[in-house]
């Protein structure tokens, strides 16, 4: 039975300064920090914020299927293989840590990367530290409130159709939609219909050099970047604590 740790520490959306104390410290502390990156292996948003806190001697690249929805079999055989990888390392290290973009248990890697040790290394810790989504900090940037009172707050992957979008728009409460990018003309659409376009807002590369954010209004039907989070509020009257 492995005495060893995995430890899942969300690294927010690509600002540095988000990462909080706690995730840090589990970085500098675990012997070996393991960063996903595609099979093209050029350096991903998760190393670039973890090279703000530890040195690139410590970091490991794994390689996962990152983004890959059509071909099953090719997801599957990456996250076999990135599961096999990060066994050798427990193997040979009592504590390796798992840098994610924003939280471990919010639409990340990890979950499956965790699912799989489980299988390989048994009586493994599996623990998780939690980070800043990208909700939040888009929140946080654009001044758009996500919940107030009784409201409802929506998540919804756009990689599940833009159906389940609208479904999500038609109700009440903010909807935040995530990896919207690619189907940027539906999700406009989506808000016109619903008549939710005026006061949702958009962004991408938050923190970085790269950082958009802007009004869903101007969203034109051109694709923008994959990790795109959007935020539709609540519809509200203005009143203060109107929603209580």
């Amino acid at each position: 039975m492995s005495s060893s740790r995995l430890i899942g520490v969300g690294v927010g959306p690509g600002d540095p300064e988000l990462v909080t104390v706690k995730g840090v410290n589990a970085l500098r502390a675990a012997d070996v920090v393991v960063v996903p990156v595609m099979d093209t292996g050029e350096r991903g948003r998760a190393e670039a914020t973890v090279l703000h806190y530890v040195p690139q001697e410590k970091i490991v690249r794994v390689v996962f299927a990152l983004n890959e929805r059509s071909d099953h079999g090719r997801r599957e055989a990456a996250w076999d293989a990135a599961g096999e990888r990060v066994a050798r390392l427990l193997a040979a290290h009592p504590s390796v840590a798992f840098a994610t973009i924003g939280d471990p248990n919010v639409y990340s890697t990890f979950t499956y990367l965790a699912h799989t040790i489980g299988a390989l290394v048994p009586g493994v810790v599996v623990e998780t530290v939690p980070g800043i989504t990208a909700m939040q900090d888009l929140a946080a940037r654009s001044g758009a409130v996500l919940t107030e009172g009784t409201e409802p707050l929506t998540l919804v992957p756009v990689t599940a159709g833009s159906a389940v979008l609208k479904d999500a728009l038609s109700g009440p409460g903010t909807v935040v939609a995530y990896k919207f990018g690619r189907q940027a003309a539906e999700v406009a659409e989506a808000l016109r219909e619903t008549g939710r376009l005026d006061d949702a807002v958009w962004g991408s590369a938050l923190g970085l050099e790269a950082e958009s954010i802007r009004s869903a209004a101007e969203l034109d039907g051109a694709p923008l970047p994959y990790l795109s989070t959007l935020i539709a509020p609540a519809r509200r009257d203005g009143s203060r604590g109107g929603k209580l």
